[in-house]
């Protein structure tokens, strides 16, 4: 099986940083791309940041210039480092890979099992 395991979430005051860690591990023959989503209460979940296995970057509208997913693909772990936080970016925070196990299967969707960001003064 795949594990991703999510660390970094806490308190933060507006205007104040913290740091994302996601590490994969268990049976991993290749990973494609990784990202973080979001879901604050009432809300659908959404996709805040993702990160091809080549490193291409795709952020939301609502993130850029303030939080930045990056890979380190030796590690395999993803990060998202967020910095100008706002009380709107409240939510629990969930990593997400798409892994092969083996080379005959195909990529499927794994999930960490999240870790809250709250945002408040």
């Amino acid at each position: 099986q795949v594990q991703l395991v999510e660390s970094g979430g806490g308190l933060v005051q507006p205007g104040g940083s913290l740091r994302l860690s996601c590490a994969a591990s268990g049976r991993i023959f290749s990973i494609g791309t990784m990202g973080w989503y979001r879901q604050a209460p009432g809300k659908e979940r959404e996709l805040v940041a993702k990160i091809s296995s080549g490193g291409n970057t795709d952020h939301a509208d609502s993130v850029k210039g303030r939080l930045t997913i990056s890979r380190d693909n030796a590690k395999i772990t993803v990060y998202l480092q967020m910095n100008s936080l706002k009380p709107e970016d409240t939510a629990v925070y969930y990593c997400n890979a798409e892994v092969r196990v083996d080379a005959y299967e195909p990529l499927s969707n794994y999930w960490g099992q999240g870790t809250q960001v709250t945002v408040s003064s």
